[in-house]
């Protein structure tokens, strides 16, 4: 069964930092592309960041460009987002997501194969 697992969400103060983590299971982690995406109330879902768990490309969307940080621990089948100057409008709910081809997780995410539960962010002004 895959399961993408996301955590580490929370309340924070505006400009503070949080770490989410996806681990996931069930599917062959090496050579997949992982994403998060998340959805304010109101709002569509929209992509944050991408890494290919083999190449290590990346993709930020330009509003988090320079505060966040995804990386991948292959050994523990585990995705990280390192959130930093987190602001108001980056409250929502964070999923994690994978796929095949890197290209569908940042550019057609309707299409992507796995998605996991999401974790809520909240930053207070």
């Amino acid at each position: 069964e895959v399961q993408l697992q996301a955590s580490g969400g929370g309340l924070v103060q505006d400009g503070g930092s949080l770490r989410l983590s996806c681990a996931a299971s069930g599917f062959n982690f090496d050579d997949y592309a992982i994403g998060w995406f998340r959805q304010a109330p109101g709002k569509e879902r929209e992509g944050v960041s991408c890494i290919h768990t083999t190449d290590g490309s990346t993709y930020y969307e330009p509003s988090v460009k320079g505060r966040f940080t995804i990386s991948t621990n292959n050994a523990k089948n585990t995705i990280y987002l390192q959130m930093n100057g987190l602001k108001s409008e980056d409250t929502a709910v964070y999923y994690c997501a994978a796929d095949q081809s890197y290209g569908t997780v940042v550019t057609t995410p309707r299409l992507v194969d796995y998605w996991g539960q999401g974790t809520l962010v909240t930053v207070s002004s």
